[in-house]
């Protein structure tokens, strides 16, 4: 395995990132990429020693004051005042995983040589990368359009020697490290702050980290609901080819076919039933977690296509002899994707509350709350309530983002994408989606007790044996909320094959994803 992962002109896939990142390789710049950065920085420095005519950001002011001259000897401190004067982050601390992502998707956005950087400050971001010097940066501050410019301005902060990093699990001053290190602050030149503070890195950096943890919980969602449809005593009949072929959407198919594997040799499932049909979340769980994976596939296209794209302005086109101010940074199409898997993701927790609530309802033969003595006991009553209110949570998380907008910049930026908040707050709703199923967990592998002597698949049993050794029945009422605790990790820590989990040209290992 090579140490080093070469930056090049070379498309950047989810695959690679998670190999760079998760595999803690260090990258370094190909040869045509230095030519591309050295090329629009000579071409921009002679533009600029030709004439005097204005170009947005690069000898003029920001957002409305585009018009304010700048003289050529304060171009250096008009790129540092960009940079401080941006740094108005707020709230929680981003995680350090997006971080670093952050500093891996500016670095490949420079790689293209629109931006008229100098190499020297690429270097110095590749530097903080291959060093784990993590910029202190907030969730929030950024509407998503100009650019991420709070969590950019944050991210920037070090080059110039200002600003907080995380060193080795500390907090500390970034003079402490450029110092370690011998390092010297960058002097900004021309174009450098507005380069890096313009750009949708922090939403996309996590996108990409909200797209790993999706198809994991999309994965982890169908075994656990397999575990809850042989619990319930539930039909096999829905999972048939045969209904999916006539409606052959990608997703639903995967699926379905996914369920007839994994309980392909239970006693449950293939015993006879008592009952015509089961309800929908049981009956309809091929159209309702197909169609989340389907938006995944959606969502992932358009992350692919942000991270290999320039998307700070000005841009530069040296052979065209362009300087073209513009709106890359615009972040709608992010905006819109996240949107889209916040609902796809929510309905994946949805769902699976409504398998909770029919385990613990007493039906088909099971004990009501899933517990011996009810009455004395309320057993697994409480669990369902907590479910109940992270789904109800994450309606409200599920809202679009992206129909909202507040101008701002004098009038100068007036429609804003707020995809930044779209970002956050996909986060936050796809680590409650975890957190419901593992709940359901909880519920159906305690379900599945009562159904013994009779066995699930060889692949639960193994499944539902490891998880035993994590948290027990539960025979009487106790503190119940170690156990579910124990349940997100076990599922956070859950090894997925890559093949089964992606089918597809993304070979990601889910079993990276708590390095964060």
């Amino acid at each position: 395995m090579a140490k080093y992962y070469s930056i090049s002109s070379s498309k950047l896939t989810l695959k690679d990132i998670n190999d760079i990142i998760f595999n803690h390789k260090k990258i370094k710049l190909s040869d045509d990429v230095i030519s591309n950065i050295k090329k629009s920085k000579a071409y921009l420095d002679s533009k600029l020693s030709e004439n005097d005519k204005p170009f947005y950001g690069i000898n003029t002011g920001f957002g409305s004051l585009y018009n304010v001259k700048i003289s050529k000897r304060d171009l250096t401190k008009l790129q540092e005042n960009l940079v401080m004067s941006h740094a108005c982050g707020t709230g929680d601390k981003v995680p350090e995983v997006i971080v670093k992502i952050m500093l891996l998707l500016k670095i490949k956005s420079l790689s293209f040589g629109h931006s008229g950087v100098q190499l020297s400050t690429v270097k110095r971001l590749i530097d903080f990368f291959n060093n784990d010097i993590f910029p202190f940066v907030y969730t929030q501050g950024s509407l998503g359009a100009s650019g991420d410019l709070a969590p950019l301005a944050h991210l920037s902060l070090p080059l110039i020697g200002k600003g907080k990093v995380t060193y080795q699990n500390r907090l500390v001053n970034t003079t402490t490290v450029l110092k370690k290190f011998n390092w010297k602050p960058i002097k900004l030149e021309a174009k450098e702050g507005l380069a890096l503070l313009n750009g949708t890195q922090f939403m996309t950096s996590y996108g990409v980290y909200c797209l790993l943890l999706s198809h994991k919980t999309s994965y982890l969602a169908d075994i656990v609901a397999s575990i809850s449809l042989d619990a319930f005593d539930g039909r096999i009949d829905p999972f048939n080819d045969l209904v999916h072929l006539i409606r052959p959407h990608a997703g639903q198919l995967k699926v379905a076919r996914r369920f007839t594997e994994f309980l392909k040799d239970s006693e449950l499932i293939n015993r006879e039933k008592e009952h015509v049909q089961d309800p929908y979340s049981f009956r309809c769980i091929p159209q309702v977690h197909g169609a989340t994976k389907d938006t995944i596939d959606f969502v992932e296209k358009t992350m692919i296509t942000e991270i290999n794209s320039v998307t700070d302005n000005p841009n530069i086109f040296p052979d065209e002899d362009e300087i073209i101010s513009a709106g890359n940074f615009h972040g709608q199409p992010l905006a819109l994707a996240f949107d889209y898997l916040k609902i796809a993701m929510a309905e994946i927790g949805n769902i699976s509350e409504r398998r909770i609530f029919q385990l613990v309802s007493g039906l088909r033969g099971l004990p009501a709350f899933l517990v011996d003595n009810p009455g004395l006991n309320s057993g697994f009553m409480i669990p369902q309530y907590t479910a109940a209110s992270i789904v109800s949570a994450n309606k409200q998380l599920a809202t679009p983002a992206s129909i909202d907008s507040i101008v701002s910049s004098n009038g100068q930026e007036d429609h804003v994408s707020m995809g930044a908040n779209a970002a956050t707050q996909a986060y936050s709703l796809i680590r409650n989606v975890e957190r419901i199923i593992a709940i359901e967990l909880f519920n159906a592998s305690q379900a599945m007790e009562f159904r013994k002597p009779f066995k699930s698949s060889n692949f639960i049993e193994l499944f539902l044996k490891a998880y035993r050794k994590e948290v027990p029945f539960i025979k009487k009422d106790e503190i119940l909320h170690d156990d579910i605790e124990k349940t997100i990790q076990f599922l956070k820590k859950y090894d997925i094959n890559d093949f089964e989990l992606f089918l597809n040209d993304y070979g990601i290992k889910a079993s990276l994803l708590e390095n964060e």
